[in-house]
Protein backbone atom coordinates (compact mmCIF):
# COMPACT_ATOMS: atom_id res chain seq x y z
CA UNK A 1 0.00 0.00 0.00
CA UNK A 2 1.34 3.30 -1.05
CA UNK A 3 1.97 5.80 1.97
CA UNK A 4 0.22 8.96 2.34
CA UNK A 5 1.23 11.99 0.20
CA UNK A 6 3.12 14.90 2.66
CA UNK A 7 1.91 18.20 1.32
CA UNK A 8 3.88 21.37 1.25
CA UNK A 9 2.50 24.50 2.29
CA UNK A 10 1.91 25.37 -1.54
CA UNK A 11 -0.25 22.35 -1.81
CA UNK A 12 -1.79 23.32 1.81
CA UNK A 13 -2.74 26.56 0.13
CA UNK A 14 -4.12 25.23 -2.49
CA UNK A 15 -6.36 22.87 -0.40
CA UNK A 16 -7.61 25.74 1.91
CA UNK A 17 -8.28 27.81 -1.08
CA UNK A 18 -10.32 25.11 -2.28
CA UNK A 19 -12.21 24.60 0.81
CA UNK A 20 -12.66 28.04 1.18
CA UNK A 21 -15.12 27.78 -1.93
CA UNK A 22 -17.70 24.78 -0.08
CA UNK A 23 -21.16 25.27 1.64
CA UNK A 24 -19.17 24.80 5.06
CA UNK A 25 -15.98 26.20 4.80
CA UNK A 26 -15.09 27.02 8.31
CA UNK A 27 -15.88 23.64 9.36
CA UNK A 28 -13.64 22.14 6.01
CA UNK A 29 -11.06 24.62 7.16
CA UNK A 30 -11.16 23.46 10.80
CA UNK A 31 -11.28 19.72 9.60
CA UNK A 32 -8.20 20.43 7.13
CA UNK A 33 -5.90 22.26 9.77
CA UNK A 34 -6.99 19.89 12.72
CA UNK A 35 -5.44 17.10 10.74
CA UNK A 36 -2.53 18.88 10.12
CA UNK A 37 -2.04 20.83 13.54
CA UNK A 38 -2.19 18.45 15.59
CA UNK A 39 -1.47 14.97 14.09
CA UNK A 40 -4.38 13.21 14.97
CA UNK A 41 -5.40 10.03 13.38
CA UNK A 42 -8.67 10.27 11.15
CA UNK A 43 -11.03 8.57 13.15
CA UNK A 44 -9.31 10.41 16.40
CA UNK A 45 -11.03 13.30 14.64
CA UNK A 46 -14.42 11.65 13.44
CA UNK A 47 -14.77 10.43 17.20
CA UNK A 48 -14.41 14.33 18.53
CA UNK A 49 -17.40 15.31 20.47
CA UNK A 50 -17.67 18.60 21.50
CA UNK A 51 -17.07 18.59 25.51
CA UNK A 52 -13.55 16.83 24.33
CA UNK A 53 -12.64 20.18 22.93
CA UNK A 54 -14.80 23.12 24.22
CA UNK A 55 -14.22 24.22 27.83
CA UNK A 56 -17.82 24.63 29.51
CA UNK A 57 -16.84 28.64 29.22
CA UNK A 58 -16.82 28.09 25.89
CA UNK A 59 -13.17 28.50 25.50
CA UNK A 60 -10.87 25.88 23.23
CA UNK A 61 -9.08 23.65 24.96
CA UNK A 62 -4.93 23.58 25.04
CA UNK A 63 -5.06 19.58 25.66
CA UNK A 64 -7.38 17.02 23.93
CA UNK A 65 -7.63 14.08 26.06
CA UNK A 66 -8.43 11.03 24.00
CA UNK A 67 -9.83 8.45 25.92
CA UNK A 68 -9.06 4.89 25.14
CA UNK A 69 -11.79 4.26 22.83
CA UNK A 70 -11.24 7.03 20.68
CA UNK A 71 -7.56 5.97 19.61
CA UNK A 72 -6.44 3.27 17.07
CA UNK A 73 -3.92 1.29 19.57
CA UNK A 74 -6.77 1.30 22.92
CA UNK A 75 -4.32 3.59 24.70
CA UNK A 76 -5.69 6.59 26.14
CA UNK A 77 -3.11 9.80 25.07
CA UNK A 78 -3.44 13.84 25.14
CA UNK A 79 -3.24 15.54 22.15
CA UNK A 80 -1.73 19.01 22.52
CA UNK A 81 -3.56 21.79 20.25
CA UNK A 82 -1.46 24.77 19.07
CA UNK A 83 -2.83 28.76 19.63
CA UNK A 84 -3.52 28.49 15.68
CA UNK A 85 -5.58 25.48 15.50
CA UNK A 86 -7.74 26.70 18.87
CA UNK A 87 -8.37 29.63 16.99
CA UNK A 88 -9.46 28.12 13.62
CA UNK A 89 -11.63 25.66 15.67
CA UNK A 90 -13.40 28.46 17.76
CA UNK A 91 -14.07 30.48 13.92
CA UNK A 92 -15.63 26.90 12.84
CA UNK A 93 -17.68 26.70 15.95
CA UNK A 94 -19.22 30.06 15.18
CA UNK A 95 -21.35 28.52 12.58
CA UNK A 96 -22.65 25.82 15.25
CA UNK A 97 -25.59 26.25 16.68
CA UNK A 98 -25.75 23.41 19.06
CA UNK A 99 -23.20 23.39 21.54
CA UNK A 100 -24.52 20.17 23.75
CA UNK A 101 -20.97 18.62 24.49
CA UNK A 102 -21.94 15.15 23.48
CA UNK A 103 -22.46 16.10 20.02
CA UNK A 104 -19.81 15.40 17.21
CA UNK A 105 -17.26 18.33 17.22
CA UNK A 106 -17.62 17.94 12.75
CA UNK A 107 -20.89 17.62 11.39
CA UNK A 108 -21.67 16.31 8.34
CA UNK A 109 -23.98 17.66 5.87
CA UNK A 110 -26.81 16.44 7.80
CA UNK A 111 -25.04 17.76 10.90
CA UNK A 112 -24.29 14.27 11.97
CA UNK A 113 -21.27 13.08 12.72
CA UNK A 114 -18.94 11.66 10.37
CA UNK A 115 -17.91 7.84 10.73
CA UNK A 116 -13.83 7.66 10.82
CA UNK A 117 -14.80 5.77 7.17
CA UNK A 118 -16.73 8.38 6.10
CA UNK A 119 -14.39 11.18 7.23
CA UNK A 120 -11.15 9.08 4.98
CA UNK A 121 -13.71 9.34 2.11
CA UNK A 122 -14.11 12.92 2.66
CA UNK A 123 -10.77 13.80 2.68
CA UNK A 124 -9.63 11.76 0.02
CA UNK A 125 -12.52 13.49 -2.53
CA UNK A 126 -11.58 17.11 -0.90
CA UNK A 127 -7.81 16.71 -1.40
CA UNK A 128 -8.61 15.18 -5.14
CA UNK A 129 -11.27 18.15 -5.93
CA UNK A 130 -8.63 20.58 -4.94
CA UNK A 131 -5.98 19.10 -7.55
CA UNK A 132 -3.61 17.26 -5.20
CA UNK A 133 -2.91 14.04 -6.41
CA UNK A 134 -2.08 10.77 -3.64
CA UNK A 135 -3.25 12.99 -1.12
CA UNK A 136 -5.08 11.37 1.77
CA UNK A 137 -6.65 11.19 5.03
CA UNK A 138 -3.42 9.88 6.50
CA UNK A 139 -1.99 13.02 4.75
CA UNK A 140 -2.58 15.81 7.60
CA UNK A 141 -0.52 13.16 10.24
CA UNK A 142 2.10 12.54 8.12
CA UNK A 143 3.05 15.99 7.28
CA UNK A 144 2.76 17.48 10.63
CA UNK A 145 4.94 14.96 11.77
CA UNK A 146 7.60 15.34 9.00
CA UNK A 147 7.72 18.87 9.17
CA UNK A 148 8.21 18.66 13.15
CA UNK A 149 11.07 16.35 12.14
CA UNK A 150 12.38 18.97 9.80
CA UNK A 151 12.35 21.09 12.74
CA UNK A 152 14.79 18.96 14.78
CA UNK A 153 12.30 17.68 17.14
CA UNK A 154 13.32 14.54 18.28
CA UNK A 155 11.94 10.98 17.43
CA UNK A 156 10.76 10.44 20.85
CA UNK A 157 9.23 13.12 21.16
CA UNK A 158 7.74 12.89 17.37
CA UNK A 159 6.75 9.10 18.70
CA UNK A 160 4.81 10.14 22.19
CA UNK A 161 2.82 13.33 19.84
CA UNK A 162 1.48 10.63 17.36
CA UNK A 163 0.50 7.86 20.06
CA UNK A 164 3.24 5.40 18.70
CA UNK A 165 4.32 3.13 21.31
CA UNK A 166 7.27 2.04 18.87
CA UNK A 167 9.47 4.95 17.34
CA UNK A 168 10.30 2.69 14.49
CA UNK A 169 6.45 3.01 13.58
CA UNK A 170 7.19 7.12 13.76
CA UNK A 171 10.87 6.36 11.57
CA UNK A 172 8.39 5.09 8.72
CA UNK A 173 6.50 8.52 8.65
CA UNK A 174 9.52 10.40 8.12
CA UNK A 175 11.57 10.99 4.71
CA UNK A 176 14.83 12.72 4.46
CA UNK A 177 14.24 15.30 1.81
CA UNK A 178 16.26 18.58 0.71
CA UNK A 179 14.98 20.83 3.71
CA UNK A 180 16.24 18.11 6.21
CA UNK A 181 19.46 17.76 4.45
CA UNK A 182 20.45 21.93 4.03
CA UNK A 183 19.24 22.14 8.04
CA UNK A 184 21.52 19.33 8.99
CA UNK A 185 24.78 21.01 7.54
CA UNK A 186 23.75 24.59 8.62
CA UNK A 187 24.56 22.81 12.18
CA UNK A 188 28.32 22.20 11.16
Amino acid sequence: MAQAKTLTQAELDQVLRYVATKRYAKRDRALILTSFQSGMRVGEIANLKMRDVVNEDGTIKSEIKLSASQTKGKTARIVFIPSKLKAEIAEYLTTRMIKNPEIPLFHTDDRLGFSPNSLCQWFFWMYKRAGINGASSHSGRKTFLTSLANRGISIHILASLAGHKSIAVTHRYLIANDDMKRNAVELI
